[in-house]
């Protein structure tokens, strides 16, 4: 038995992130919208479509800002997944909102979009799609179920960047898109987010809640002789210092893309074999999905019980794990939220549902490793 670990992330530097650091510092630039952060700005804008793009300090912070964008209000209800992260629908709920949780599709684990009408009622204010695994939701008919009913669409494309949905990438088709930089994504700065503003007249507004409710964007560009506060707003900058490293990766993110994808595709290639033994099932991507590789999983079958073969994994020192629990399950869940219809593929999948390690420039020995232990062990069972 090897004794190397295979952690399940690890995160990356690209090259010039040390660089560029020392060059804000010597700057003399530290605070928030510097040089750096203007290229992100740039890049982001330019690879989205996006009538603009603001750095965050997290994707919590853009999903919150996304709340004070749509002027939610106590009572107002929000449709959203219960599998995925709390800040999905913490952001909604801190401005008085129900999180209305509908269930997934058992193919890609998205939202599913033919249950959402079912959940609409007068209060409902927002549909806020989560593309799980960097896979698309069904935009098409989620932005046509919003038109039909007056609504916003957010999107949670926390795991989405450099997906595309039918060419188009992730967080640009909604009103309003989030993106995350955290350290366990593909492009990472340790923390750190973006909001998308997808509709032109949007824009200005995002400038003032991001600055804390000031217009000081504006005073900048020399269109006020001084800057006020305007509305609610926060901080909800990064320091010049999370840019710079952010740069380095933006600048290598079709590289750092195309090498996940190549451990996704090898690992769909070696456990073909355990899915036709009826062990586990394999993602599904949609052919107008076009993914990042954030993560690989497997769905565990019935039977298999997925702890045993957490810790069977990890005495190998193969560290693997296993995903969300289901909001609408959770304490806090219960107290804010409601259920709309049955939960069972959210259920099922949560409880089967095993993430395996992938990360940029993981060793092809360690891949092969962790296919291997993975099928000695279910052959077990």
């Amino acid at each position: 038995m090897s004794t190397d670990k295979i952690f399940f992330n690890r995160p990356h530097m690209t090259g010039k992130e040390l660089y560029y650091i020392a060059e804000a510092k010597f700057g003399n630039m530290l605070a928030g919208d510097g040089p750096f952060t203007k290229r992100c700005h740039q890049w982001l804008e330019a690879y989205s479509g996006s009538e603009k793009v603001l750095l965050t300090h997290s994707c919590t912070a853009a999903l919150e800002m996304c709340a004070l964008m749509l002027d939610i209000q106590p009572g107002d209800e929000v449709i959203l997944p219960s599998y995925t992260f709390v800040s999905t629908a913490n952001a909604f709920v801190l401005r008085g909102a129900v999180p209305v949780f509908v269930d997934i599709r058992p193919d890609t684990l998205n939202l599913d979009e033919r249950l959402i009408e079912a959940a609409i009622t007068p209060r409902t204010k927002a549909i806020v799609p989560v593309h799980y695994a960097g896979v698309a939701c069904e935009m098409d008919s989620i932005m046509a179920i919003a038109r039909k009913h007056g609504l916003h669409v957010v999107e949670d494309a926390a795991q989405g960047v450099m997906s595309s949905y039918k060419g188009r990438a992730l967080g640009s088709i909604g009103d309003l898109g989030a993106y995350s930089f955290h350290e366990t994504k593909n492009v990472i700065s340790g923390e750190g987010g973006a909001l998308l503003v997808n509709a032109r007249e949007q824009v200005l507004r995002a400038e003032v809640i991001r600055e804390k409710g000031t217009d000081r964007s504006r005073f900048f560009r020399g269109e006020v002789d001084k800057y006020t506060w305007q509305e609610v707003g926060s901080s909800f900058l990064p320091g010049e210092l999370i840019a710079a490293f952010l740069w380095a990766q933006l600048e290598e993110a079709q590289a750092i893309t195309d090498n996940r994808l190549a451990t996704w595709n090898a690992y769909h290639a070696a456990l073909a074999g355990l899915e036709r033994q009826g062990l586990l099932r394999r993602p599904i991507v949609p052919e107008h999905c076009q993914h990042n590789a954030h993560m690989y999983y497997v769905l565990l079958a019935p039977g298999i019980d997925r702890q045993a073969v957490l810790e069977a994994l990890k005495r190998h020192e193969i560290y693997a794990v296993f995903h969300y629990v289901p909001l609408h399950s959770s304490p806090a869940g219960e107290r804010y939220g409601r259920s709309q219809g049955s939960m069972e593929v959210t259920n099922y999948s949560s409880e089967r549902l095993l993430r395996l390690p992938l990360w940029w420039g993981m060793p092809k020995a360690a891949q092969e490793r962790v296919v291997q232990v993975l099928g000695d062990i279910l052959a077990r069972f």
